[in-house]
């Protein structure tokens, strides 16, 4: 697989997963023990018999937490600050990347990227909201949450794509588009209906991932299109659990029950037939194996992109048309 390796430095752990932590931890000073002692053991324990039983302690428990998650805890997952983001995918499951700024109009946002690149050798434009990875890259790219340039960015680069026909693929990861005054003053409902507008217009095939978290507006203005696709522990949702608790209750400690009325995992959604495919993570999380799990992604999306490729151009955008139009007779 092309690209870089995905690493965020020293594991992070959710408050959930505590108790594998402490497993983890016990793993590592262990493994210290034994490089400093040879292996040779200490008080009459077999170090590598210990790391090894441990270590299957910790996947069990790692197992069992995953297969049960809440609502809010794969809320949690979703946002987890080392999950593989935007440019993680593009700079490992394509070649070629050349990135492209500015909407020709004002200027250019680094929360929404993109640009030209091949994909398994076929030149494809991508798009992603990118978060940053460390506080520098997060200012820099203001945590994915994209202005009105922005999306403006985005129509410019669909446009392109159809000039040229090239396949897009987008990758969603944003808590919402950037609520500021400076992003109202330049018009940011009218852009994202705009970027929606073209999701649906454009005459080549529109693949989208939502990788991390989908939030309102901001997430579909790039994600209306002929497949969706979603991480298992994923979210996509018209408001974050934390704001729907604070309108709807007034009170922030009612997210658990917005997580669960919000019906945002995409479990939910693929119930519902509002995404299409559930990409499987790795036990723990795409936070744990990054490079496994875009990995995934990567063969889902060319299976998909297949499938779309079959459909005549003339009618593909009445068949996107027409899935978007089911969604709003069957809610």
């Amino acid at each position: 697989m092309p690209g870089r390796a995905i690493g965020r430095g020293m594991r992070q752990f959710l408050d959930f997963e505590k108790s594998v932590a402490e497993l983890e931890t016990k793993i590592g000073e262990l493994r210290q023990v034994g490089r400093q002692d040879d292996g040779a053991g200490l008080d009459g324990l077999n170090i590598d018999e210990e790391i090894t039983r441990l270590s299957e302690k910790a996947d069990k428990q790692l197992r069992t937490l995953y297969e049960k998650l809440t609502p809010l805890q794969k809320v949690q997952v979703a946002r987890h600050a080392q999950r593989p983001h935007a440019l993680d995918y593009i700079k490992a499951l394509t070649t070629e990347f050349t990135p492209l700024a500015g909407d020709r109009l004002f200027g250019d946002d680094e929360a929404l990227v993109g640009g030209l690149a091949r994909f398994r050798g076929e030149a494809v434009v991508v798009l992603g909201t990118e978060r940053g990875s460390d506080t520098e890259s997060r200012l820099r790219h203001n945590f994915g949450m994209a202005r009105p340039e922005g999306y403006r960015k985005a129509q410019r680069l669909m446009r392109m794509a159809e000039r040229f026909g090239l396949p897009i693929l987008t990758f969603v990861d944003t808590a919402g588009a950037w609520p500021g005054i400076d992003a109202e003053a330049r018009g940011q409902a009218e852009a994202i209906a705009r970027s929606i507008e073209t999701c649906l217009q454009v005459k080549v095939p529109l693949i989208s991932t939502v990788i991390g978290e989908g939030g309102s507006g901001g997430a579909i203005a790039i994600a209306a299109g002929d497949r969706v696709l979603m991480l298992e522990h994923a979210i996509y949702s018209v408001i974050s659990p934390e704001a729907a608790a604070s309108i709807l209750w007034r009170d922030p400690k009612m997210a658990p029950a917005a997580a669960e009325a919000l019906k945002l995992t995409a479990q939910d959604l693929k119930k519902f037939g509002l995404i299409d495919r559930i990409v499987e993570e790795p036990i723990g999380g795409a936070q744990r194996l990054p490079e496994e799990a875009v990995a995934r992604v990567g063969e889902a999306i060319a299976e998909e992109l297949a499938i779309v490729k079959a459909i005549p151009a003339e009618n593909l955008v009445t068949k996107r048309r027409e899935r978007y139009l089911e969604m709003t007779r069957t809610a």
